[in-house]
């Protein structure tokens, strides 16, 4: 039985294990006080949840904001990277001691994890983390997540937890992403216009969806707006899960989402492999193919990266390594993992496979990306 409607993301058969996003702007209000009645309700909503037998999983942004209030720092603590490191660790033990409070309050134990996109890109650590969240499910505890502020770089961050939910759904084996937001779901056109239409059943992200969105975050808090959500939603759906865009800014937001019947539901379009799912996934990039259209043609009917079909070459990278794969017109339109270094790639792109031999001096791989490793997008 497949997730089809909104009332499905309370039904343990359907949605036995669930994920829950929570932005900062729904946790901390502008004047940076924790939002504590709005809280205590998520937290009976949480515990609602594992009474119908479901198990759940949180991922919070907040530290920040939290850690930015207590320093007294400008900006939120998001001046400078060094201020956003510092308002995380002061912010990160407040954050988590929260929840185990708000959580306790219910009979429920709350389990932290701190990830940075590492943790997530490489196939082992990834591995690790599905592994880790599964016992701790299995235990009876919450786990909450954050990213690791902290530590993490402008170069090596999500950007956002939308996309962190995402993945921790694929991770955790989640059947649906529940991201609160501060608005009721997609709309087809800035929701401020009177002749907005709220968008309720999508099934497949298009690239009009796109252009009805927003980069825009409207608290001034998060990072994350409606383009970051809609990221996600890629991410989820390619690993078949379901994911909805619910209003959280009233209390028990996920009830009172569900018995109006108001947001918005995505529905996977398709479901890969797991591994197919997390290279989907990933977003960090060692370099791009460009491919001719014949080659881009045969990618969509389910081929691979040949050699013959490569007319440009970007970036550095060895084999094994994550690369995109771009048409003439410089659109992403597949990822994998190449099996041949940057240099191999150079002197046999725009050659036949009976020629790679000579050219490179051993038998050839038989693609340059196996379609085996290959996530078309």
């Amino acid at each position: 039985m497949s997730i089809a409607t909104l009332s499905d993301l309370a039904d343990p058969i359907k949605t036995p294990r669930l994920v829950f996003k929570i932005g900062s702007s729904l946790l901390v209000g502008k004047d940076g006080e924790v939002r504590n009645v709005w809280l205590n309700s998520l937290a009976g909503e949480i515990s609602d949840a594992r009474k119908r037998g479901q198990q759940v999983l949180v991922v919070s942004s907040g530290a920040v904001a939290l850690g930015a209030a207590r320093l007294g720092l400008e900006k939120g603590g998001r001046g400078s990277l060094a201020d956003k490191q510092a308002a995380a660790s002061v912010g990160q033990i407040a954050l988590s001691g929260l929840w185990a409070q708000l959580l306790s309050q219910y009979g429920l134990v709350a389990a932290q994890l701190l990830l940075t996109l590492e943790d997530l890109e490489y196939r082992r650590r990834y591995l690790n983390a599905s592994a880790t969240m599964g016992r701790l499910l299995k235990a009876g505890t919450v786990p909450v997540i954050n990213e690791n502020d902290s530590i993490a770089t402008n170069e090596l961050r999500f950007g956002d937890n939308d996309r962190l939910a995402a993945r921790v759904a694929q991770a955790g084996r989640a059947q649906a992403v529940v991201l609160l937001s501060d608005v009721d779901g997609l709309y087809d056109r800035d929701p401020k216009d009177p002749d907005a239409n709220l968008l309720e059943t999508i099934k497949g992200v298009t690239q009009d969806h796109h252009e009805m969105a927003s980069g825009d975050s409207s608290s001034g808090v998060g990072t994350g707006g409606m383009t970051s959500k809609l990221q996600a939603v890629e991410i989820a759906e390619r690993a078949g899960i379901a994911l909805a865009i619910l209003n959280g800014m009233e209390d028990a937001p996920f009830r009172n989402a569900l018995e109006s019947d108001t947001g918005t539901l995505f529905l996977p379009r398709r479901h890969d492999t797991a591994r197919k799912a997390w290279l989907g996934g990933r977003q960090r990039m060692r370099g791009a193919l460009v491919v001719d259209e014949g080659c881009a043609k045969a990618l969509e009917d389910g081929g691979s990266v040949l050699a013959a079909g490569i007319i440009d070459v970007r970036g550095g990278f060895n084999r094994g390594q994550p690369v995109a794969v771009e048409n003439e017109d410089g659109e992403r339109i597949a990822q994998g993992m190449v099996e041949y270094d940057r240099e191999d790639v150079d002197k046999i792109m725009g050659h036949r496979s009976e020629e790679h031999e000579d050219l490179l001096g051993y038998s050839p791989r038989s693609a340059v990306i196996h379609r085996d490793q290959l996530v078309v997008l």
